[in-house]
């Protein structure tokens, strides 16, 4: 009944993205201070356990079964995964069992709402944290990933988003912002990096995992599943350069944190295009994102926005640039299933993608600010000054990372 290449694909495409996890944990972790490393790893690591039963009992539904509020979420049909059995097809496509799909959207899911912890690195309590995980998927990502994938209202609006730039990065990084606005800044803000090494395991660990995220997106194997394979490390890779030549011109030295971020940037900018563009866009979209990304990591610096990890100058901005120009790139000559964008007389379309990301970086912002007020008023968010300058490994875990004889 089902075709076993591309079930095997996407059982594949699965267990790359949820590598993508333990990867962002490690790249977050090598930027924290050595204080603050378990920390931060475990914000990643824990999503993956709170948000698979999560997903379990209503994410999924909330996400892919029927419409409900007008388009905005799903309705309950499929809680608990209520009638999905082995003989269940996707419904987007037969030859794929439902459960695959279910777990493939799963690890977006888990990644998604943990790509906001570096923004907050080192001052928010795990307890708060635990509070926000879940609030935020229930009422940002849910409803983003329905409108988007689900069949919801962006959906029908004629938005496109293939792999995440709306639904994961977008949302992300303009939450990430309004948790930097609303917690504050670091006591100390000159911590540097405690691991190099430990950033580029973590950067190759999402590269490998992005072919998953993008190429999987494809939701089948064919044509279009290699453009966005490919169309994903080319544009990394002309980031991660672009990055390494502006920075290396500025500050004379060619840093190594620099080409990783960098590499990040395009990878987070090319997602919602992947699959869309052609080659050569990908190219420039990939350039565009290396200059764009650095000049809003040093605008961020400029406001005094203390984005420790740079969540929002890299997936929020990149999330938000690659979206609007798949409404400048996209071409149906690449991917019958898409559009054409600005450059192939698309004005409508261009105009929707400018208009539905908009939309959603004013709503996760607004949104996320106003559940962390919230948030306040039942437990603290901020920890206190103590526990921060003694580190929030040993104060709220009571472990450290490294043995400090050693250090």
């Amino acid at each position: 009944m089902f075709d076993t290449g591309t079930t095997g694909f996407m059982l594949l495409a699965t267990s790359l993205v949820m590598l993508m996890t333990p990867g962002l944990a490690f790249f977050y972790g090598g930027l924290a201070g050595k204080r603050n490393i378990l920390g931060i790893m475990m914000q990643s690591f824990v999503s993956m356990g709170i948000t698979t039963i999560l997903w379990f009992i209503c994410g999924y539904s909330l996400c892919f079964s029927g419409d409900a509020m007008g388009g905005l979420i799903g309705n309950l049909d499929k809680a608990f995964m209520h009638g999905v059995n082995l003989n269940s097809p996707f419904p987007g496509n037969t030859k794929l069992p439902e459960f695959v799909f279910m777990a493939y959207q799963m690890m977006f899911a888990i990644i998604t709402p943990a790509l906001i912890t570096g923004a907050f690195v080192n001052r928010v309590t795990f307890k708060s944290y635990l509070i926000f995980l879940v609030l935020w998927q229930l009422l940002v990502y849910y409803p983003f990933a329905h409108m988007v994938w689900g069949g919801g209202l962006l959906a029908q609006y004629g938005v496109l988003d293939f792999a995440g730039g709306i639904v994961v990065h977008a949302t992300a990084g303009f939450a990430a912002l309004a948790s930097v606005i609303y917690v504050g800044k670091r006591r100390d803000k000159e911590s540097p990096p405690n691991s190099i090494p430990l950033i580029a395991i973590g950067t190759g660990l999402l590269w490998f995992g992005w072919y998953g995220f993008n190429a999987g997106s494809a939701l089948d194997v064919n044509a279009v599943t290699g453009l966005a394979f490919l169309n994903t490390d080319v544009a990394a890779s002309f980031a991660a350069i672009t990055w390494l030549v502006i920075e290396w011109s500025f500050q004379r030295k060619p840093k190594f944190v620099g080409l990783l971020t960098g590499a990040v940037a395009g990878l987070a900018t090319i997602t919602p295009a992947a699959g869309f563009v052609s080659l050569n866009a990908a190219v420039a979209i990939g350039i565009a994102s290396g200059l764009v990304c650095y000049l809003a990591v040093h605008m961020k610096n400029k406001m005094g926005w203390d984005d420790a990890l740079d969540v929002w100058g890299v997936h929020g901005i990149g999330g938000c640039l690659g979206t609007i120009l798949l409404g400048v790139f996209a071409s149906k000559a690449m991917n019958g299933s898409g559009a054409d964008g600005l450059i192939h007389g698309g004005t409508t379309f261009f105009l929707r993608q400018v208009i539905a990301v908009l939309g959603a970086c004013i709503y996760a912002f607004l949104f996320t600010y106003i559940m962390l007020l919230l948030i306040n008023k039942i437990t603290k968010v901020r920890v206190s000054e103590t526990d921060e300058d003694k580190g929030l490994d040993e104060s709220l875990h009571g472990e450290k990372a490294y043995d400090e004889g050693v250090l």
